[in-house]
């Protein structure tokens, strides 16, 4: 994956915020490369990652797959078919993507925002709110500090993060534990 980024989306209130999201529904934006993964990979993740047949309680915590395209929904319905044989009824939708609204800042990157040490360390590079959000880099920080990916991707990521080789050093064992 480049680089995802939260936000509100899969409803028509304008402007949506956390304290006013009307319609819409919290959201995750995943930018990929499909030369390197494919979206039907992307979905064995999605899937992977919640529970599809729990109900949610409301607009905003609902899950759902938000497709960009035909080719897109195509795929998504017929993953999402290959699970309703082995689970049963799911409660996850599969929604066409309306206008993604990018959450409040204090949202992007909440694990990594969570870690003072490594933002700390991220300061030096002066982001605006905008790059720090869009940064591919950071998304993948973001993913190693909430406990994603294995000690060997983040040992081949490491020269390409930007840290320094201490903070490399504690993230890596982070993440060994």
């Amino acid at each position: 994956m480049i680089r995802t980024r939260v936000g509100y989306c899969g409803g028509k209130h304008p402007n949506p915020t956390y304290r006013d999201m009307g319609d819409q529904t919290e959201t995750t934006e995943v930018d990929f490369d499909p030369a390197r993964i494919s979206y039907d990979q992307i979905l064995d993740i999605v899937w992977a990652s919640h529970n599809p047949c729990g109900a949610s309680y409301s607009r905003q915590y609902m899950t759902a797959i938000f497709y960009g395209s035909d080719e897109q929904k195509r795929v998504a319905l017929a993953s999402l078919a290959k699970r309703q044989v082995s689970l049963g009824t799911i409660n996850t939708q599969v929604l066409p993507k309306t206008t993604f609204t990018l959450a409040e800042d204090y949202h992007q990157k909440y694990y990594l925002r969570n870690d003072r040490a490594l933002m700390k360390e991220l300061a030096k590079f002066h982001f605006t709110e905008a790059e720090f959000a869009n940064s591919t880099a950071v998304a993948r920080l973001n993913a190693y500090v909430g406990g994603h990916g294995t000690a060997s991707q983040l040992e081949a990521d490491l020269s390409g993060l930007g840290l320094a080789d201490e903070s490399g050093r504690l993230l890596l064992a982070r993440l060994k534990r």
